[in-house]
């Protein structure tokens, strides 16, 4: 399968693998770690044509920066062929302590050369702002993180959970190649919003959880079903417990229908909905599904070879109605900039 290219942002533009790699989960959140298996994934999503990764400080916390900068390190593919992305922000000690939200511009600055030691690169080519601090004017986040632009440190800029009114005061400062935020068939929410702005601004999309945090694969019936320790399980992900469980995966079921329909995987189907976003009012979309195994990696890279005719989109659109996934994205939601 051939991994086309997308271009994220008009005014900075910034031109990725239409389809990313997210790499939190091979060092936190989703069960043991495994950096031979990780590193093994890394290396094949760059021989496939997934070229853009994507990782950030608080992942590990700070090991996942080291496991992916070691990974590009010993690729036979090397750092030029990478687009490589991570975040700042989430404030955290090395024994996983969350100290919350640090926007403030010396904390920018430390932070992008911590990372890039971490990563063992000169250059950040896409440096967002994890979450929006809500202590600290958004202008003088960007206008820090615009410096290590001048500085030669970063490439282009993004953000991440910012509500439609901060990515327009962010953008004033300096130009936002690209928003990563939650986008799925399970989760729609910006596009009565912020979708708008991405359009009229010229700003990329970069959906996290594109997959429902793996519901859409139909690979999990159960918490029972994921591994031990993964945070899933836990009332941080509310859409995984109870009843709100079931009542998602019975809109998983309408999707696997369709995809048994089609001979594909649930899991691919939802991806190649994401992808079929991509170009819609202008806007470039690049999902970054998550995974730490090759046969997963290898079943999403079969969603790129899904074309999904108009009729397959409103089907699925249809299915899974907007805003019919049913429990909060996070049992905490005061981090999210709306």
């Amino acid at each position: 399968m051939s991994i086309q290219q997308t271009t994220l942002g008009t005014t900075s533009a910034f031109t990725v693998s239409s389809l990313g790699l997210g790499c939190m989960g091979m060092s936190e959140f989703y069960g043991t770690p495994d950096e031979a298996a990780a590193t093994r994934t890394i290396h094949h999503a760059l021989d496939l044509g997934v070229t853009f990764l994507d990782t950030a400080d608080m992942y590990g916390p700070f090991t996942n920066e080291q496991l992916v900068g070691r990974a590009i390190a010993s690729s036979a593919a090397g750092r030029d062929a990478v687009q490589l992305a991570t975040k700042f922000g989430n404030e955290r000690l090395p024994d996983g302590t969350m100290l919350g939200v640090n926007g403030r511009p010396e904390y920018v600055r430390a932070a992008c050369d911590a990372s890039l030691q971490r990563l063992g690169v000169d250059v950040i080519d896409l440096y967002y702002q994890h979450r929006v601090d809500f202590a600290v004017p958004i202008e003088e986040t960007v206008g820090a993180m615009s410096e290590l632009v001048t500085a030669g440190k970063v490439r282009h800029l993004g953000l991440s959970e910012a509500s439609s009114a901060s990515i327009r005061r962010a953008h004033a400062v300096h130009p936002i190649t690209a928003l990563q935020t939650e986008y799925s068939l399970f989760t729609r929410d910006l596009e009565e919003d912020v979708w708008p702005v991405l359009a009229e601004l010229g700003i990329g999309l970069v959906p996290y959880s594109p997959l429902g945090r793996g519901l859409l694969t139909g690979a999990i019936s159960a918490p029972s079903d994921l591994p031990d320790g993964d945070s899933r399980t836990s009332g941080y992900f509310p859409r995984f417990q109870g009843e709100a469980l079931e009542a998602n995966l019975a809109l998983v079921a309408r999707v696997r229908a369709i995809a048994d329909r089609l001979g594909c995987t649930p899991g691919q189907l939802a991806l190649a909905w994401v992808l079929s976003r991509s170009g819609v009012d202008g806007v470039g979309v690049a999902p970054i599904p998550g995974t730490k195994r090759v046969a997963y990696l290898e079943e999403n890279v079969g969603a790129a070879g899904i074309t999904l005719t108009p009729d397959l989109v409103t089907e699925l659109e249809t299915a899974v109605p907007r805003g019919s996934a049913v429990g909060d994205r996070y049992g905490d939601m005061s981090t999210i900039d709306s």
